[in-house]
C-alpha cells in the first residue's frame, strides 16, 4: 500500500467580483508553485496568456526573469511545493494573473488531509460561475461586459458578442470537463 500524501484543499476566490467566482481544488502538497499555476488555469478556465505571481505574506514567487528590477526579489516558483510554503490549514495567499487586467485571486487552505489515492489528484471539488474572458479589462471592463449583455437596449451588446464568439454565460461552468483536462 502507498504511503498517504499531504492533500491541500484550497478555494481560489476571484476578488472584487459579485457575485463570487471561485472554485474549490484538492492538489498534493508536493505540488511545486508553477504546477499549481497550471492547475489554476484550468480550473478557473484561463487561457494563460499573461504573466503571474503568487505572493505569500509579502514574499514574491513566479518567474525571476520578469521582475525586470528585481525590486520584487522574486523567487523561482518551479523551487516551492505547496507543503514548504504553507503552514498549514486557515493559512491565505494572492495568485495574481494578467498584470494589464490585474486578476487577484485569494486562496485559502480550507483543509489538509492524507490520501493514497494518487491518481484523483488534482481534482477541481466545487465551483461557481463562468471565468471572466481573457482581455475583457480586469473586473471594471468585465461589469460593463456583463452589464451589455443583459441589457438588450445597449448598443455594445453586439460588439461584444461578437468578441465572444457568439455567446457567454457567465453562470455556466463545466466541472466535468475541468477535472478532464485537469
Amino acid at each position: 500500500m502507498p504511503k498517504p500524501i499531504p492533500i491541500y484543499q484550497i478555494k481560489i476566490t476571484l476578488k472584487g467580483i459579485r457575485p463570487p467566482i471561485w472554485r474549490r481544488i484538492q492538489v498534493p502538497g508536493n505540488t511545486n508553485l508553477l504546477k499549481l499555476h497550471d492547475i489554476i488555469q484550468i480550473a478557473m478556465g484561463w487561457d494563460d496568456d499573461h504573466l503571474h505571481e503568487f505572493i505569500f505574506t509579502g514574499r514574491h514567487y513566479g518567474n525571476p526573469e520578469y521582475d525586470e528590477f528585481g525590486d520584487l526579489e522574486t523567487k523561482p516558483e518551479v523551487e516551492y511545493k505547496l507543503n514548504s510554503v504553507i503552514p498549514g490549514e486557515g493559512f491565505r495567499f494572492k495568485y495574481v494573473y494578467d498584470f494589464g487586467d490585474n486578476w487577484e485571486h485569494t486562496l485559502v487552505v480550507e483543509k489538509i488531509t492524507l490520501s493514497d489515492k494518487r491518481e484523483n489528484h488534482p481534482v477541481c471539488i466545487a465551483s461557481k460561475r463562468a471565468c471572466p474572458p481573457e482581455d475583457v479589462g480586469g473586473r471594471w471592463g468585465y461589469q460593463e461586459c456583463i452589464d451589455a449583455l443583459n441589457n438588450l437596449e445597449n448598443d455594445e451588446q453586439d460588439e461584444y458578442l461578437a468578441w465572444l464568439g457568439g455567446e457567454y454565460d457567465p453562470e455556466k461552468f463545466d466541472r466535468e470537463e475541468i477535472n478532464a483536462e485537469l
